[in-house]
């Protein structure tokens, strides 16, 4: 769990708060992490609860955000039905946001990141799974059941012969796009590669240490099969990129998470094959663009949440 000061301009106050979770541990010892990290998030300012505004809290899995609640986490078992806007609020006193953890990212890149010029945007979030947020000015689609911007679902490819996703479907860009993926796809084509390769020489060296930040530095170095590998993940990318841009038309697409440290190439191959494959008229426009606050978005982006609560609304 990671908390952060933030101040109305979107800058944190301090380094952040950061505890380790253990949800072994059960929900309740979990609340009380949460409300802890925020504790010491705002003695590391040297404020006391009686500076802050507002409070975002912003979780993954599972949830039902108009209910403030994480329903049935798979990567925090053996919570269930946790109300945790209601007991951050009850604790601190103060307002209090409940939000999707990538919503959170996306509006923290659209607040004050990589996307602050934009009126819209949508992020995809790569890491051991592919996450994403969409925002209309100014407002985070959520969607009627709170899942709205599950983006590493889209199908990218058919549902009888595609990938399998962690979600137990086939076809999911995340089946394809993922930080895990992208190190299960470079393995499959290791098998059967007949050339010479680094990819091949680091991995039968180094298995237990083979990511996709060495697939990536590997094709920066002129890899044969890893460029293969990261420009299929391109691809993939833009194939899910074109879908969005297609449905909501926005101004900015943003990719986050750790395999933007990829860099310009990289960047570059998504926004070439996206001017490719999607509709002519908002491809030519789309801006094609990386994160900027790294793992500190997704804090950012709650505190922005909490900030709107609290705003003066227009008359």
């Amino acid at each position: 769990m990671k908390s952060a000061v933030v101040n109305d301009h979107g800058h944190p106050q301090s380094v952040p708060a950061v505890m380790p979770t253990h949800p072994e541990r059960g929900q309740e010892a979990g609340l009380e992490t949460m409300c802890e990290t925020i504790r010491r998030a705002i003695a590391a300012a040297n404020l006391t609860p009686d500076d802050i505004t507002a409070i975002g809290v912003a979780t993954p899995g599972l949830m039902d955000i108009k209910a403030g609640l994480i329903l049935d986490p798979p990567n925090l078992k053996p919570w269930k039905n946790v109300p945790v806007r209601d007991h951050i609020k009850s604790v601190f006193n103060k307002p209090t946001a409940y939000q999707n953890d990538a919503n959170a990212a996306a509006y923290g890149e659209f607040w004050v990141g990589a996307a602050q010029e934009a009126k819209s945007m949508v992020l995809f979030t790569l890491g051991t799974g592919v996450g994403g947020g969409i925002i209309i000015n100014d407002v985070i689609i959520e969607g009627e059941h709170s899942h709205g911007g599950e983006l590493g679902h889209l199908r990218i490819d058919t549902p009888d012969r595609g990938r399998i996703c962690g979600c137990g479907a086939r076809g999911c860009l995340e089946a394809y796009a993922s930080a895990t993926n992208v190190v299960n796809r470079a393995r499959e084509e290791m098998a059967c590669w007949r050339g010479p390769t680094k990819l091949r020489e680091y991995y039968t060296a180094n298995d237990d240490v083979f990511t996709a930040r060495v697939i990536f530095d590997l094709a920066n170095g002129g890899d044969e099969l890893a460029q293969k590998v990261v420009d299929d993940t391109a691809y993939y990318l833009a194939l899910g990129a074109c879908a969005l841009i297609a449905t909501v038309d926005p101004e900015t697409v943003v990719f986050g998470g750790g395999m933007v440290a990829a860099g310009e190439r990289f960047r570059a191959l998504i926004e070439g094959h996206v001017k490719r494959l999607g509709l002519p008229f908002p491809t030519k426009s789309v801006k094609i663009t990386f994160a900027s606050l790294g793992s500190d978005a997704g804090f950012i982006g709650a505190a922005g949440c909490a900030r709107l609560l609290v705003l003066p609304k227009p008359a």
